[in-house]
C-alpha cells in the first residue's frame, strides 16, 4: 500500500489508486465535471453571441434584434439549466466516492488489526490505532472532494485554450498566464505544509491516546485524587496539538488568498489586452466580453484545483500513516491442517518441543534481544490438569498465550494433536482452544450476549441451555438468576454492575460454552473468593470426567475429557492439578505432582511455602480479630 517515489509521484499515485479503486463511480463523477467545464466555456461563448448579435444592436435601435432578445434569454437558460444538472451530478458521484474510499481505508485497518499479534499491538497505543480510523482517514481521502472538480477544470482550460486561441492569441496568452504562477505558488507550499501537517497528525494522535488512557484509568484517576495532573497533561498535548494547527492554519492562509486571487488577476490581464486590441481592431466587444466572463466563471473552478493542492500534503501524510499499519508485518500466517476429529469432546495433546521465544529490547532494534523463554520442553496428556507455577516474571504467561496462538514461538514448535499450529487452517484454533485472563472485557451487552458473543437467535450462537450450564460450571448462575431479566439483563459498559471476580466468572463461562477442547486459564480465578476457585475447579474436574465417560462406543470410558491448563498462584488450587509445571527464568525448572515438587525442587517448595506462610498468617488475624471480637462481647455482657 505505501507509495514511493517524488511527492509529485505519489500524490499522483494517491489519487489514481483512489479512484481506481471505485471506477464507475468517478467516472460519472468526472464525466459531470467535465460536461460542466464544457457547458461553462459554452455559456461564455452563448453571452459573446448575444452581446454582438442582440445586446449592442437592441442598444443601438435594432427593432429585429431587440425583438430577438427572448431567443439570447432561451440559449442561455437551456445552457444554465444543464450546467446546475452537471453540478448535482459531480457532488453526488463525488460524494459517494468519497465515503466507500473511506471505508475501504477503515475495513484495511480493522482487518490488518485483527491479523496482527498481540506483540504488535503491546508496541502501539490504543489511542494511535483510533486515529488511524479517523483522523488519518479523513486526511486521507480530503483530496477526493474536490478532485473530480479539478479534473474538470483542466477540461474547461483545454475548451477554453481552443476558444480563445481561435478568437486571438494575445487573449488567450493572457488568459493562461495564472496557469505557470499557480504552479509555483503551489512547490513552494507543499514545501512548508507538509512537515506542518506530519506533525499535526502524529500530535492528533498522541492527544487521542492520551485521552484513552485517561478513560481507561478512570477508577484509578478518582480512587487517587490525579485529576489535576490528567488534566495538566492532557492540556499540554492539546496545546501542542493547537500550535501545531495554527501552523497548519497561517501556511494555508497565506496559499488560499493567493490561489483565489489569480483568477481575478487574469481577468484584469484580459481587459487590459483586450481593450487594445480593440483599439487595433483586431477583436471585437463581444470577444472581450466572452473571454472575460470565462475567467470570472472558472474562479470556483480554479479555486478547486487550489483545493486539490492544499489537500495534497494532508492527504499524503494521512495515507502514508496508514500504509504503515496496512504494511505491518508480522500478521500470523495460516495454513490448512485441520486437528484430528474424535467422537465426543475429546481433550488436546499438548506438546511444546524446544521452545523459546525472544522480543526486542527495550531501547531499540540496536539492543539485544530479550529471551522471555527458552529450551521449553513440555508434554501434556490429553485430559489432564496442568498447573503452571513460577514467580512474577518467569515467563508463564508468555507459555500459555502460545496454545491460544496469540504468537508464534521464535524458536522450536508447539504442537495441538501432534500438528503445529503454525500449519492450521484460520479459525481452527478458536473454534477448539479458549484463552481467559486474569483481565477480563465485559461488552456492554446483555448476560447471554457476553456469554455467547453472537447475535440473538444466530445459527452459530449457543442455547440457552447450554449457557445456563456455562454459568452453572462457572459458579455464576445464581447471581444471573437474581438479576433482573436474567439472561437478558444488561451489564453497564465494561460490566461495571459486576464485581471483579464475577466479572471473572464471567469470562470462564464465555470460554465453557464454546465447549473447547483446550482450556486455558491464565490466572484467571485471581479475583474470585477462594472457597468460590475451589468450587469452578472441581467442577471442571467433573465435566472432564462426564465427557471422558460419555458418548457412544465401547472406547467412550477410555475418551480423555477437556484438557486444562492454568496459571495458579494458589496451593490449594495448584494441588488439585494432575500435573504441575514449575517456570523460572523463562525455563521449565521441573514437573511433577504437587507432592512430588514438594519433596525434590527446592525452588517450588519455597514459592509453596512462602504462599502457605502468608495464607496462614491471613487466616491467623482473622482468628485473632474474631476472638477479641467475642471477648468484647462477653465483657459487654458482664458489665451489662
Amino acid at each position: 500500500m505505501a507509495l514511493t517515489g517524488s511527492r509529485v509521484r505519489r500524490s499522483l499515485a494517491l489519487m489514481w489508486r483512489g479512484m481506481r479503486s471505485h471506477p464507475g463511480l468517478y467516472v460519472l463523477a468526472v464525466g459531470a465535471s467535465g460536461l460542466f467545464g464544457a457547458l461553462t466555456v459554452a455559456v461564455s461563448r452563448a453571452v459573446g453571441w448575444a452581446t454582438d448579435s442582440i445586446v449592442v444592436p437592441a442598444i443601438a435601435g435594432d427593432e429585429a434584434a431587440q425583438d430577438r432578445i427572448w431567443l439570447g434569454g432561451l440559449v442561455l437558460a437551456a445552457v444554465a439549466l444543464t450546467l446546475a444538472l452537471s453540478v448535482a451530478g459531480r457532488r453526488i458521484w463525488a460524494g459517494f466516492g468519497v465515503t466507500r474510499i473511506q471505508a475501504d481505508h477503515r475495513t484495511a485497518l480493522t482487518r490488518q488489526y485483527l491479523r496482527l499479534p498481540a506483540s504488535w499491538h503491546r508496541a502501539h497505543p490504543a489511542g494511535q490505532l483510533l486515529n488511524h480510523t479517523t483522523s488519518d482517514t479523513e486526511a486521507a481521502t480530503g483530496v477526493f472532494n474536490p478532485l473530480p472538480f479539478a479534473l474538470g477544470v483542466v477540461v474547461m482550460i483545454g475548451v477554453s485554450v481552443a476558444m480563445l486561441l481561435t478568437i486571438d492569441p494575445w487573449l488567450a496568452l493572457a488568459a493562461l498566464a495564472i496557469i505557470p504562477v499557480t504552479v509555483a505558488v503551489n512547490a513552494v507550499y507543499q514545501r512548508h505544509m507538509s512537515p506542518a501537517v506530519t506533525r499535526a497528525q502524529r500530535l492528533r494522535g498522541d492527544v487521542a491516546d492520551v485521552a484513552h488512557e485517561s478513560f481507561e484509568a478512570a477508577l484509578l484517576v478518582k480512587s487517587l485524587g490525579t485529576e489535576n495532573r490528567e488534566e495538566d497533561r492532557f492540556g499540554a498535548r492539546t496545546q501542542e496539538l493547537r500550535a501545531a494547527n495554527v501552523r497548519v492554519g497561517i501556511v494555508r492562509s497565506l496559499f488560499d488568498p493567493v490561489i483565489q486571487t489569480l483568477p481575478a488577476v487574469g481577468t484584469l490581464l484580459v481587459l487590459g489586452i483586450g481593450t487594445w486590441r480593440i483599439s487595433t481592431g483586431d477583436v471585437v466587444p463581444g470577444d472581450i466580453v466572452t473571454a472575460a466572463y470565462l475567467l470570472t466563471m472558472m474562479t470556483v473552478p480554479v479555486q478547486a484545483f487550489g483545493w486539490v493542492l492544499g489537500e495534497l500534503p494532508r492527504a499524503l501524510v494521512g495515507y502514508e500513516r496508514i500504509a504503515q499499519v496496512v504494511d505491518s508485518t508480522g500478521a500470523l500466517a495460516y495454513g490448512d491442517a485441520r486437528l484430528p476429529r474424535t467422537a465426543g469432546q475429546a481433550g488436546l495433546a499438548v506438546r511444546l518441543a524446544d521452545v523459546g521465544v525472544d522480543v526486542p529490547a527495550i531501547s531499540g532494534a540496536r539492543g539485544r534481544p530479550i529471551t522471555l523463554l527458552d529450551g521449553v520442553d513440555v508434554d501434556v496428556e490429553p485430559g489432564t490438569t496442568v498447573a503452571v507455577v513460577g514467580t512474577t516474571g518467569s515467563g508463564k504467561t508468555t507459555l500459555v498465550s502460545l496454545l491460544a496462538r496469540l504468537s508464534d514461538p521464535t524458536r522450536g514448535s508447539v504442537l495441538l494433536d501432534g500438528v503445529d499450529v503454525r500449519t492450521l487452517a484460520d479459525g481452527e484454533i478458536p473454534a477448539q482452544v479458549a484463552f481467559v485472563t486474569q483481565t477480563t472485557f465485559i461488552f456492554e451487552d446483555t448476560v447471554r450476549g457476553n456469554v455467547t458473543l453472537a447475535d440473538a437467535g444466530a445459527p452459530e450462537a449457543p442455547s440457552d441451555d447450554e449457557v445456563w450450564e456455562a454459568l452453572r460450571l462457572a459458579r455464576l448462575d445464581e447471581t444471573v438468576r437474581e438479576l433482573a431479566g436474567g439472561l437478558d439483563a444488561p451489564l453497564g459498559e465494561r460490566g461495571a454492575n459486576l464485581s471483579g471476580g464475577q466479572r471473572q466468572r464471567l469470562a470462564i463461562a464465555r470460554a465453557l460454552v464454546r465447549g473447547p477442547r483446550l482450556l486455558v486459564l491464565d490466572d484467571a480465578t485471581s479475583a474470585v473468593d477462594p472457597r468460590v476457585e475451589q468450587e469452578i475447579l472441581r467442577g471442571l474436574a467433573d465435566r472432564v470426567d462426564d465427557q471422558a465417560a460419555s458418548g457412544p462406543g465401547p472406547e467412550a470410558g477410555n475418551r480423555p475429557g477437556t484438557t486444562v491448563i492454568m496459571v495458579a498462584y494458589r496451593m490449594s488450587s495448584v494441588a488439585l492439578a494432575d500435573r504441575v509445571i514449575h517456570v523460572d527464568g523463562g525455563r521449565v525448572v521441573d514437573t511433577g505432582t504437587h507432592d512430588q515438587l514438594m519433596a525434590r525442587d527446592a525452588g517450588y517448595r519455597e514459592l509453596a511455602t512462602a504462599y502457605e506462610v502468608e495464607t496462614e498468617r491471613r487466616e491467623k488475624e482473622r482468628a485473632d480479630a474474631a476472638a477479641a471480637g467475642a471477648l468484647d462481647d462477653e465483657l459487654e455482657e458482664v458489665a451489662g
